[in-house]
């Protein structure tokens, strides 16, 4: 790892360095928080936790052959070399700045309240066609993923694309100080983290945050049909690159990227017209929901920044592919299961329930609730069981405290189906039930509500 001395980790993190002086000019090879992926030259960093302090393995890293390890400790009781700091959390995030700083790379970092996750993906699949890419992958977003996503940066490795997650004020300024983006792309400003943030605006300027540690000639790119990221016109001085649906704008801005002559193929994916100021060229979202259209435009962008050609841009696009959790379709006992639970808010909820209603079969959503909303969380459940009996579909189960509002609402439609339970276990009982060959099934909810146990019941075989 280039630069990663013990000398340059120790005044990196501020910490003091004990043990025998020779190890100081020593490189690691790797860094790790977990003791088991703690392997020969890494440095081993020992979070505590509310259930395991990481200090209590230390000696079981040493003799796995890691090189050193962070300790809060008194570091008199060790033997083996090691830095002295505060806080292990802080020095986590402040070795993983320096390392940044020693890269020459270029960086990605992707924020938003809905698609973060899809749109890396876009556009990492975008720039793979010409470069050698890193990005995040599960969920390792937060200031504990970030830099260990970052630490495994390597000299082969051209282009880094990082997702960064927050849910309160200051926590994008940590992510942002060690990412440093080169670009920096915000998908829009919806309704998360509402018990935080309170209110959008709020959100805005969480995730505006960004700005602060750009790189001196960043560049900014930002959904132009979003009402809050449109007021960013520049940012440090420089024009910010909007993209959208439709050449025209709601707002006083103009879309420097955008897509026209979009076509809704169901599960199949999306076909749309992008315009860009190289060309224009047609593309082919193989992911279902008009939102893709959006990630495709985001790709777009940060691809033709980065020197690819409208060709090479159209083929990531083409050959991107969903994740775990994220509109993932799996085709199981005659049956196509949605699988987009690993997190829901009202806007990313709307958005699949959109997808579900343009497949085939008995369309039938199950749904959980959603979490962090505020003081507004009943209402905006309520609005997802509307969008549901305006969507067409014919059946709603749902579970969860908050779910009965879905239910509630959803009832307005006297051909959708409506089943509600208070527990995750009684609904799936009840669907296991109920579905049958030839259904289409979308499982959707916020991450504590643990639906993956759905998809799994539902595809087990």
């Amino acid at each position: 790892m280039k630069n990663m001395t013990l000398k340059n980790i120790t005044a990196a993190c501020h910490g003091t360095f004990h043990g025998d002086s020779s190890f100081l000019e020593k490189e690691i090879t790797g860094v790790a928080i977990d003791s088991r992926k703690a392997a020969p030259g890494f440095l081993f960093v020992p979070l505590k936790g509310a259930r395991v302090d990481g200090h209590t393995f230390i000696p079981q890293v040493m003799e796995q052959g890691a090189l050193a390890t962070l300790t809060e400790e008194d570091p008199s009781s060790l033997t083996c070399p090691c830095i002295h700091v505060e806080s292990c959390e802080k020095a986590l995030r402040d070795i993983a700045a320096f390392y940044r700083m020693q890269l020459d790379i270029k960086v990605v970092g992707i924020t938003g309240s809905v698609g973060k996750t899809s749109t890396k993906e876009t556009i990492a699949s975008v720039l793979s066609r010409k470069y050698n890419v890193l990005k995040t992958e599960g969920n390792f977003n937060n200031e504990i993923g970030l830099p260990l996503t970052i630490f495994k940066i390597r000299a082969k490795h051209e282009v880094a694309v990082l997702e960064m997650g927050i849910s309160d004020f200051g926590e994008m300024h940590r992510l942002a100080a060690m990412a440093r983006p080169d670009i920096g792309v915000i998908t829009n400003i919806g309704l998360c983290h509402l018990e935080n943030l309170s209110t959008r605006d709020g959100i805005l300027q969480a995730k505006t945050e960004m700005f602060d540690h750009l790189q001196v000639d960043g560049t900014v790119i930002l959904n132009g049909d979003d009402d809050k990221l449109s007021t960013k016109k520049e940012v440090n001085g420089k024009p910010v690159i909007f993209y959208g649906v439709g050449a025209d704008s709601a707002f006083d801005i103009k879309k420097d990227i955008y897509a026209t002559d979009i076509e809704n193929h169901g599960l199949e994916g999306m076909r749309a017209k992008i315009h860009t100021p190289q060309g224009d060229f047609d593309a082919q979202i193989p992911i279902p929901g008009e939102h893709n259209v959006y990630n495709a435009l985001a790709g777009t962008a940060v691809g033709l920044q980065l020197g690819l050609s409208i060709r090479e841009i159209a083929q990531g696009i083409a050959s991107v592919q969903t994740i775990a959790g994220r509109t993932n379709l799996l085709h199981v006992k005659g049956m196509t299961v949605i699988d987009d639970c690993y997190n829901a808010n009202p806007v990313s909820m709307k958005a699949s329930i959109d997808v579900l209603a343009h497949t085939s079969g008995r369309r039938i959503a199950v749904l959980g609730d959603m979490g962090e909303l505020g003081a507004e969380e009943k209402e905006l459940h309520r609005s997802i069981g509307k969008a549901v009996a305006a969507s067409g579909i014919d059946a709603l189960f749902c579970a969860g405290t908050l779910a009965e509002e879905y239910a509630s609402e959803a009832k307005a439609n006297p051909e959708c189906e409506v089943h509600y339970k208070k527990t995750r276990e009684e609904m799936t009982e009840e669907l296991l039930a109920y579905v049958k060959e030839g259904d289409t099934v979308l499982v959707k909810a916020s991450h504590f509500m643990e639906f993956p146990k759905v998809v799994e019941a539902l595809t087990k075989e």
